[in-house]
Order: structure tokens, then sequence, then C-alpha cells
């Protein structure tokens, strides 16, 4: 999923250390140390300085231990972030546009994803990302905000941040298979994948089959998109403040044709005549909608603002 707009490492570089971003002042690792280590000396009290070989002493104990115990279980250093990021690169080794991985690596990649958590990712809902909109335009989405983690030519991992009733418009996956998993939150997922051997009504109209039209609540399961079905065109809307992991593979490429195309949804009997004989019963056609292009600038109708990643570091 993506909305039609580019994040890069230039956009977080004009981030910078003392700035506020998302609420959030950043500071320098050193200044925040030598804070920390200035609080500590006005905690000590005077009859310290005494006891000041005996603390050095066992102090380098507890670090030496520290450091063994560190190099002994080197697994342990391996966060839930670090070891989506590596299963990653295994399941898409050999991908391109429209190339499935196989159903073992698949597995694999969907019980990693399964497994993760908010705190994996440094997310909780109490964040700024997802405070409902209070503003005075109630029928316009609220911002969302999109957390860039990783991407190369085989995949992409980010996160969307919803606030209560943020919306991702009705868009495609062109040649992708997109995991994707829902962090906490209720969301509700509605998606469509096309119809084969039927006509187009015109160059931009396509008829679809429907694939899901749900609510879902966190915990659960991570989803799987495909190329050619499992739902490529969706849309999301939030009942709640959301936060949404997606893994695509390979990631959108507008040199490479992979566009994200957003759509107007139709229902069957609008572009539908008593004469076509595509569909004959009711209940068929409550299955069936139109989709169409849409022919308006995509940042016209979604408001997604890309933020700095904040959580455990992805790679090295």
């Amino acid at each position: 999923m993506a909305p039609g707009f580019v994040v890069d490492n230039d956009t977080f570089l004009l981030v910078g250390f003392g700035e506020i971003f998302m609420g959030f002042e950043m500071k320098p690792e050193k200044e925040v140390m030598e804070l920390i280590s200035s609080k500590n000396q006005c905690m000590s009290s005077p009859n310290s300085v005494n006891n000041k070989k005996k603390k050095k002493n066992k102090n380098k104990k507890m670090m030496m231990t520290w450091r063994r115990k560190k190099i002994d279980s080197p697994a342990d250093e391996i966060t839930a972030v670090r070891r989506l990021f590596n299963t990653c690169k295994e399941v898409f080794s050999n991908g391109g546009p429209g190339v499935v991985p196989s159903e073992d690596k698949i597995q694999q990649l969907r019980e990693i994803l399964d497994d993760m958590k908010p705190e994996d990712v440094g997310l909780a809902p109490t964040m700024p990302y997802f405070r409902p909109n209070t503003g005075l335009e109630t029928r316009s989405s609220p911002p969302i905000t999109y957390l860039h983690l990783h991407q190369c030519d085989q995949f992409s991992i980010g996160i969307f941040c919803l606030p209560p009733s943020g919306v991702i418009p009705l868009h495609n996956h062109p040649g992708m298979t997109v995991f994707s998993k829902l962090l906490f939150g209720t969301m509700h997922i509605k998606s469509y994948d096309w119809v084969v051997d039927t006509p187009m009504r015109d160059p931009k109209t396509r008829l679809a089959k429907l694939k899901v039209d749900s609510t879902f609540t966190a915990p659960c399961n991570a989803s799987i998109l495909y190329p050619e079905d499992g739902g490529n065109m969706h849309r999301f809307t939030a009942k709640t403040a959301c936060a949404v992991l997606d893994v695509l593979g390979p990631p959108y490429c507008n040199p490479e044709g992979r566009h994200c195309t957003y759509f107007l949804e139709f229902p069957f009997d609008k572009f539908s005549s008593e004469e076509d004989d595509i569909l004959r019963s009711e209940e068929e056609k409550e299955g069936y909608a139109w989709l169409q292009e849409r022919d308006d600038n995509p940042e016209d109708h979604t408001n997604v603002v890309g933020a700095l990643y904040r959580g455990p570091k992805v790679e090295d």
C-alpha cells in the first residue's frame, strides 16, 4: 500500500538534532548521556567519595559480567524488526514484478509478522500520530503518518499510522506481493480483484470482484495479497487509532511502471444494462463493482505525511 508520495533519505536528513519533530525534541546521544551523568552526580551523597574505589572495582566486575553475557548470547541481540528485515532479504532475494515467493517463504515471513507487536517498532497508541482530528474540517480524512523503515529494489518496509477515521483510499499494487500486519487498533478493509476475460467499459473502468469487506481488530494475523488475487486493490478505514506494518515485494517504482493508481468504486448496475450477459443473478451482482481510475491528483484526496522512524534499528 502506498499513498502516492515519495519518502527518501534526504527527507529525513532535514530533521536535525535539537529540532521539534512530531512533538519530540531531537537531541544528540552525547548530550543526553551528559545530562544523565550530571543528574546522577547531583543525587550522590557526600560520603560516596570515600567509597569511590570500592564502587569502581564493583562496577568494573559488573561491566565485565554484562559484556561476557552479551558475547555469549548473540541471539539475544536480534530484535524483532531486525529479524523481519533479515527474513525479507531471504524471502525476496529472487523476487521481481509478478514473482510470488514460494509457499514456504510466504509462511516464513507471515510467522514473523504475526508475532510483531507495537513495541517492536517503538509505537504506542498514545503517540501524536494517532490523535483524533479535532479540526473544523470534519469531513476530510485526518492526516496519516508514514514511517519509512527500509527500501531497496527487492522490497520495502514501512508503517502507516492512522488516527480514528483515517482513510487510505482504494488503490492497487501492480505486480506485488504485499504483507500487512495490523499492530493495534480496529480497521475496516475492503478489497477487490480484477475479473479476468471481461471487457472493460472504457479505458479506465474495469469490473472487479469483492474479496474482503470486513472489520479487523488487533491482535490478528497478517494479511497477504498477490499480483493477481488476494484483494490486490484495497481501502483501509480506521475505526480507532491504528498502526499497519507493510511489507511490499517489490516496492512501487514509477520508472518501472509500478505506480500507485487510485480508483472510484461504482455498483455493478451503474455501467450495466439488461442486455449485458456478464452477470445474471442479483446475488452475483452484489459481489461485483466497477472500478474507475481517478483523474485527480492522489495528493488531493490522500493526506499522508512522512515522519522519522524512531524504533529499533532495522539494519546496520
